[in-house]
């Protein structure tokens, strides 16, 4: 059974196999969370990205993960909310889905996942929260056998995180 946790960190100075990055279409270096990966990884990443860009919204790729010392990093593109289309939600359901498919095809045992499109995307925590959490549940539920033995949420501010805690069980909570 997958443990779920939640942290408030730098997802770069986590003990996990996998990272993921809120990325954008072109896979490449960006603001925020997306800069910070790539800038520590170093230029191989950007090489790697670039070679498979681009990356629909609500999918993600897998990429060594270069300087870090993870196993890999999954990039997802998260939908851009303020330009709203209707499929949002739909939208970010598939990101985390396209996430946890490859969490299970690489064998991965623990993965640290950010709040996907809540920065300059500007989707609303609360919504973003429910959605990550609701459809990581209902993926581990339905995928019982699989190797992913941890799986934390992690985000940087303290708001993120009590909206996040909320939506958790609270006796599966660390800081």
């Amino acid at each position: 059974m997958t443990k779920i946790l939640l942290k408030k960190d730098d997802i770069t100075s986590l003990k996990v196999d996998v990272i993921v990055n809120s990325a954008n279409e072109s896979l490449l270096s960006g603001s925020g969370l997306c800069g910070l990966i790539h800038k520590k990884a170093g230029p191989g990443l950007e090489k790697e990205c670039l070679e498979k860009s681009p990356c629909k919204t609500g999918e993600s790729i897998i990429t060594k993960a270069y300087n870090l010392k993870f196993k890999y990093i999954i990039h997802t593109v998260g939908p851009k909310y303020y330009l709203s289309t209707g499929k949002e939600k739909e939208s970010l359901e598939n990101c985390y889905k396209s996430i946890l498919d490859l969490a299970v095809k690489y064998k991965i045992k623990s993965i640290a996942i950010p709040s996907i499109s809540t920065g300059i995307y500007k989707y609303p925590i609360k919504d973003a929260s429910d959605i990550a959490i609701s459809t990581v549940k209902e993926f581990l539920n339905n995928n019982r056998d699989i190797d992913l033995e941890e799986l934390i949420f992690c985000v940087y501010s303290d708001n993120d995180f009590d909206v996040y805690k909320t939506c958790l069980d609270l006796n599966k909570i660390r800081k």
